[in-house]
């Protein structure tokens, strides 16, 4: 008996263990017709026994946020791009605006974000529409052609916000203010008071903050009268520039600086406007959006002592002009990623690239102006082209040699795109 019992033992040891590192059955044997010191017959029944598997799990790791923008220049209405306009309308009186950008449409709404320089007021009602030099008045068409197009965020921080006199900047702010009850864009860089200069403009897009800010060099000569309010934010104040940027690293992902700077009708960068950029960069500035000089200029990565980069486009020339030689009729459409690295907490500017755009009228009366990307843009547009005049008082010069030379001169290779 102690034989058969020590086998039993040993044979219900086992049951258990099965019992408990699988899911099994456990056996129960009847003993009885055992004889002593053998082993006999066993028969068996079965009964289930519960049991409980701990599996481990892991959280997936977040994707980091992505942000795809595009940044145009200055969207200067001047009397042949609203006089085009008029004729498309289907009274001859009023603004249609659709042929003159419909050509760009689709690399603007294809961003998350788009940005553009608004050159000229909006003042609306009670005001005359013009298109002069220091007398700029765009149609209230113009800017619901601009939201329809796709653009998200306006700047008006320029040399001509004061064209219309104080009361003009206010009746522009009214436009804007407006427009964003109605749609959810962002119009900024004219402020009702030094309250409105200093509270920061902040969107989230796709899980990350972005802040934007805008700053103009000059106002034409002209200055804001002290018993007015209204107030600008200006390059020359680095103090402003420095504690905003700083402000809005705090409350945002990434900081996104308009810049109203630099000399007309050059490509050449002015020395104070590389000082500032790169004073931007280092308090925090991530993307800089240069404006005013009319002409394509160059751009470039600028590092910061921990490693990290900002981005800055130097001037991206005009968007649209009814300007007359042929260097300013070849802007830049900015296209690039923010990407927030949830890890490090880093905000990375990637994948840029420069788009040329070129503003195509078809004679000396600048009919039918309009806009096109440089993949649409061909030798037959190009020599037919209404521009009269070229560098330095040449005889007239407008080719796609003209065009590629500016390209090649003033985007680095690594940026553009063409196709």
């Amino acid at each position: 008996m102690q034989t058969t019992k020590k086998w039993l033992a040993l044979l219900l040891s086992a049951a258990m263990m099965t019992a408990v590192t699988g899911c099994g059955l456990v056996e129960e044997i009847d003993t009885s017709n055992v004889p002593d010191g053998g082993l006999g017959t066993l028969p068996v029944t079965s009964a289930p026994v519960e049991t409980t598997t701990t599996t481990e799990t892991t959280e997936p790791i977040p994707e980091n946020p992505t942000v795809h923008m595009v940044a145009v220049g200055d969207n200067l209405v001047q009397t042949g791009v609203y006089r085009a306009a008029q004729k498309w309308s289907a009274d001859g009186n009023s603004y249609d605006f659709t042929k003159t950008y419909e050509n760009i449409v689709p690399l603007v709404q294809a961003a998350d974000i788009a940005v553009i320089n608004q050159e000229t007021l909006i003042c609306g009602e009670g005001y005359e529409v013009s298109g002069t030099n220091f007398n700029f008045n765009s149609p209230v068409e113009l800017g619901d052609a601009m939201v329809n197009a796709g653009f998200d965020v306006f700047t008006l921080a320029n040399n001509h916000v004061r064209d219309k006199g104080i009361e003009g900047m206010s009746a522009t702010l009214d436009y804007w203010d407006g427009m964003m009850a109605k749609y959810p864009i962002l119009a900024y860089g004219i402020y009702r008071d030094e309250a409105d200069l200093n509270k920061i403009r902040v969107q989230e897009v796709n899980g990350m903050k972005i802040a934007f800010l805008a700053y103009t060099e000059h106002l034409n000569g002209y200055t804001i009268p002290e018993s007015s309010t209204i107030s600008v934010g200006f390059t020359e104040d680095v103090a402003l520039i420095e504690r905003q940027i700083k402000e809005a690293k705090e409350i945002a992902d990434a900081v996104i600086v308009s810049a109203h700077w630099g000399n007309e009708d050059t490509h050449v960068v002015a020395d104070r406007v590389m000082t500032l950029a790169d004073q931007m960069v280092q308090w925090g500035a991530d993307v800089v959006l240069g404006g005013h000089s009319h002409t394509a200029q160059t751009m470039t990565y600028i590092t910061r002592p921990n490693g990290s980069r900002g981005f800055v486009f130097y001037s991206l020339g005009n968007f649209i002009s009814a300007q007359t030689d042929n260097f300013n009729l070849v802007g830049e459409m900015g296209d690039f990623d923010l990407t927030l690295d949830l890890t490090t907490g880093e905000l990375i500017v990637e994948n840029v690239k420069c788009i040329p755009i070129i503003t195509h009228y078809d004679d000396g009366h600048l009919s039918n102006l309009r806009l096109y990307p440089y993949s649409m843009y061909n030798e037959e547009l190009a020599s037919s082209h209404g521009v009269p005049y070229a560098p330095l008082g040449t005889a007239k010069s407008f080719s796609m040699d003209v065009i590629n030379n500016i390209i090649n001169s003033n985007i680095p290779a690594e940026f553009q795109k063409l196709d």
